[in-house]
């Protein structure tokens, strides 16, 4: 019987073959001990596995940097239009095996084999496998020493991730620009059923992927005064924070094209404070360096949820004022065929620049701007305004309104004096247009206005975004026509123009040939390799539906999959699993919208009719939540606490043994997706924006349970309604039900399974030793629950009962999932990224090669 394939080896059959400019085996070795010993200087006999995770990654990373900047100088000869992406998040995760797998790296070397003498035989080893070779090394032990890039909290900053990917991908000169912080989102250790928060300190060793460019260093300024004077407005007196940029490469699949990510990290100026030094201050004005250095410290640990804190706005403007100098000083040294020159009129930005506004975060680039083309640059309002809204583009991503961004007035005056001067200009102005349109219309005028009035005044930044944009666009189809209705309804009416849809997609490389390399493989003996590029060529599986080897083939590297993951869960969670079980997944960030309580109270209800019915013929089930709460938000960690509660009464009663299983995943991070049977989507309708952790469920072969919200619509369009596992209410039953009052109690007192499950959570069933610990979360849902949990109860259990049914047929269940993967091709962000080329930034995208550079082999 043959051995299985690795993962890696996997991946390197799925490559494509013949990549330009790459080395071969003993070139590779030759590069991996030159790094070993001349950039980290050691040798074999003290060298540690971070030692060789750094020598590999250094050796991939030669790979990148002809490829850079060959880019780059192909920009310059032909000054393209570029995008820039602006996001206080991009989650990148790691690098290693995404470069690899981007520039065909594993194939070449799988290509390149050698032989090498073990106990007497002779055997054939690719290179992975040569570098353990003495080492006792393996390719995934190497990735796994790499730290997670986990500079962002969930959906947003992996999307930004994933688009850069794609712009890479397809040929546009893009940049992605952001914030280094230093501590990205938290590392999340559960101490006896509760969430506990570490710093997640990922640059302690060293970042091999960046580089640190001193020579592109830009000041940003705070605080101080303005000054009109008849030469023009002044802002004066002002502290000084350094912008030092970091650049990482962001390599596109197989194209040889590598573009940029840029984040800033905050430094003081050398002349921070030491006027003290006068007064024998030196010491503590060295010390007070920190204070301008905290501002790329850490990122805010906040999901949907806005917090009005001064340092959260020195971020958002930290990064938008370095970045648009570095887009100006870009866009000045330009060069047209072979003729140089300083390009000085700034009204043909818009034609050479996009700036693109990822949430509200980075909205003050519009002010920004704005002071730029006013105050520097000397152009009059009217023209600097045409400039401003033609370049720039604003992406909505929520319709909670607790996330919605609204700055207190007096925080500006204090830190932003001359941009809040620019606020109430660009308000005043608008309103005076709303007031021709709507004359009388006071209403209107207050509910659009820029500065809302009360007890304390506050800027709306989502006003200023929509104002300030040519476009905006929500992230999925539904969410599109949610905030045209009624959270952006007024500005709808006057500038209908501006609002599009651009759906949210993932990229197929890390989200299927990454992550998924069997299936991937599988799919590609089918239709061909091309679908990595062109996802839409999966529909091409539809004719394979009824192909019992077809079919055969896709259980089997699911039930692999499940196999080695149920051996990762015995070793890490010391619980051992039935693999054959139906692994029933739900990770995403913890929070109310999206419904963990409505899981729980399935795994309460599912747990007690096996108690029932012992003797029963179940459907064994493996029930995995992951998530981290936001440290503030103490009902998301009061959800932690019910399941981890649930999980240690439902794992230890002998009468359930392994036909129920509840897990709690520590701090999740990893990739699930190839390893779930079903994936819950189970948010209320109308409060997800979009989701992309179901799009990566889909393409992986698990089916959806889920509401008829975000992408889960477009989805169920895609792959067919009949082929998901839709319950519940959709949106014009909830705004019913919203107008007719929600009354949790009546379905408390009408739903027997409902009641015993909740009588159990208030009784202390699930914790023992304090009767009243879910006291809070009880209340909620009683009395206070904005999210009607109890409301689609009784939908999601019947719903839960047809997919155990389905799942006792293991044919019927597997081409339900093939239907599913053929209908993911939407759900590329290829697709997206074309849309946001073609119908916002007015580009074209390129599947044009750059020739490979000469100075790599």
């Amino acid at each position: 019987m043959s051995k299985p394939l690795t993962d890696q080896e996997k991946r390197k059959q799925i490559s494509v073959r013949g990549l330009a400019g790459v080395e071969n085996v003993s070139d590779l070795k030759t590069n991996f001990n030159r790094h070993l010993h001349f950039t980290l200087v050691k040798d074999r006999n003290v060298a540690t596995k971070r030692d060789y995770y750094f020598a590999l990654a250094n050796t991939v990373r030669d790979h990148l940097v002809g490829r850079w900047i060959r880019t780059q100088q192909h920009y310059y000869e032909k000054d393209p239009k570029r995008v820039y992406y602006l996001s206080l998040e991009f989650y990148m995760g790691r690098t290693l095996q995404n470069t690899m797998v981007n520039l065909a790296l594993e194939n070449a070397c799988d290509e390149a084999t050698y032989q090498v003498k073990q106990t007497g035989q002779v055997r054939m080893k690719t290179f992975t496998q040569c570098l353990g070779v003495g080492l006792g090394l393996d390719m995934e032990e190497l990735q796994d020493i790499e730290e997670d890039a986990g500079l962002g909290n969930g959906g947003l900053g992996r999307l930004a991730a994933c688009f850069l990917d794609s712009m890479a991908s397809l040929g546009l000169a893009a940049y992605g620009y952001g914030i280094r912080y230093e501590f990205g989102i938290f590392n999340q250790k559960i101490v006896s059923g509760w969430q506990v928060e570490e710093a997640d300190d990922w640059l302690r060793y060293g970042n091999p992927w960046e580089k640190a460019r001193p020579e592109y260093m830009r000041p940003v300024h705070f605080y101080g005064r303005v000054e009109h004077t008849p030469e023009g407005v002044k802002w004066v007196d002002t502290q000084v924070v350094l912008a030092l940029p970091y650049d990482t490469p962001v390599p596109g699949y197989r194209n040889n094209i590598v573009n940029t990510m840029r984040l800033w990290s905050a430094k003081a100026p050398c002349d921070f404070n030491l006027k003290d030094f006068n007064v024998g201050g030196y010491i503590q004005a060295v010390l007070d360096r920190n204070l301008a250095e905290n501002i790329s410290r850490v990122l805010y640990p906040n999901d949907n949820f806005f917090e009005g804190k001064e340092l959260r706005l020195k971020q958002e403007y930290f990064v938008v004022a370095a970045t648009l100098q570095d887009i100006i000083r870009r866009f000045k040294a330009s060069k047209f065929g072979s003729t140089e020159y300083v390009r000085l009129d700034l009204s043909t930005l818009p034609d050479k620049v996009a700036i693109q506004l990822n949430d509200t975060h980075p909205a003050l680039a519009i002010p920004e701007l704005m002071r730029i083309l006013v105050d520097v640059e000397k152009l009059t309002w009217e023209k600097s305004w045409d400039i401003v809204v033609r370049t720039c583009a604003y992406t909505n991503h929520t319709v909670l309104p607790e996330a919605l961004e609204r700055w207190p007035v007096d925080l500006f005056q204090n830190l932003l004096p001359r941009h809040l001067e620019i606020i109430y200009e660009i308000n005043r102005r608008h309103l005076e247009r709303i007031a021709k349109l709507y004359p009388g219309d006071h209403d209107r005028l207050r509910r659009m206005s820029l500065i809302e009035e009360g007890n304390v005044k506050k800027i709306n930044m989502a006003h200023l975004c929509i104002v300030g944009s040519h476009a905006v666009n929500g992230v999925a189809r539904i969410h599109s026509e949610i905030i045209k209705d009624t959270v952006f309804k007024d500005f709808y009416d006057v500038d209908p123009q501006k609002f599009q849809n651009k759906t949210n997609g993932i990229t197929p490389r890390r989200w299927l040939v990454m992550c998924n390399p069997g299936l991937a493989e599988v799919i590609a003996e089918r239709i061909g390799e091309d679908y990595i590029r062109d996802l839409d060529q999966l529909k091409k599986l539809l004719k394979f539906v009824n192909d019992d080897a077809f079919i055969r083939d896709v259980a089997k590297v699911k039930q692999e999959n499940k196999m080695k993951f149920a051996a990762h869960l015995e070793d890490h969670y010391k619980v051992k699993i039935n693999p054959n079980s139906m692994f029933d997944v739900q990770v995403k960030r913890i929070h109310e919208y999206k419904r963990q309580l409505l899981n729980c109270l399935h795994i309460i209800t599912l747990y007690n009719r096996i108690k029932r019915e012992p003797n029963k013929s179940w459907t064994p089930r493996t029930i995995m939540i992951g998530g981290k709460a936001a440290p503030g938000y103490h009902t998301a960690k009061m959800i932690i606490k019910l399941i981890t509660s649930i999980g240690d009464i439902v794992n230890n009663d002998p009468v359930v043994g392994d036909r129920l299983k509840v897990i709690f995943l520590e701090n999740y991070r990893v990739t699930l997706a190839e390893k779930a049977d079903l994936s819950e989507q189970i948010s209320t309708a109308g409060t997800e924006a979009s989701g992309t952790g179901n799009m990566k469920f889909m393409l992986n072969g698990a089916l959806t349970i889920g509401t008829m919200d975000g992408a889960n619509v477009e989805m169920a369009e895609e792959a067919g309604e009949e082929n998901l596992f839709i319950f519940g209410m959709r949106v014009p039953d909830v705004e019913a039900l919203d107008k007719k009052g929600y009354d949790a109690m009546s379905y408390y007192n009408r739903i027997p399974e409902l009641k015993q499950a909740m009588d159990q959570i208030s009784g202390g069933f699930f914790s023992p030793n304090q009767h009243d610990l879910f006291k809070d979360l009880v209340n909620m849902l009683m009395h206070h629950d904005r999210f009607k949990v109890f409301a689609d109860y009784e939908a999601y259990i019947k719903c839960q009962e047809k997919v155990s049914a389905l799942y006792k047929n293991p044919k019927e269940w597997t081409k339900m999932v093939i239907h599913n993967i053929a209908g993911c091709g939407k759900f590329s962000s290829d697709r997206t990224i074309t849309q946001y080329a073609r119908e916002i930034w007015g580009m074209e995208p390129s599947l044009e090669k750059i020739a490979a550079p000469d100075d790599i082999h």
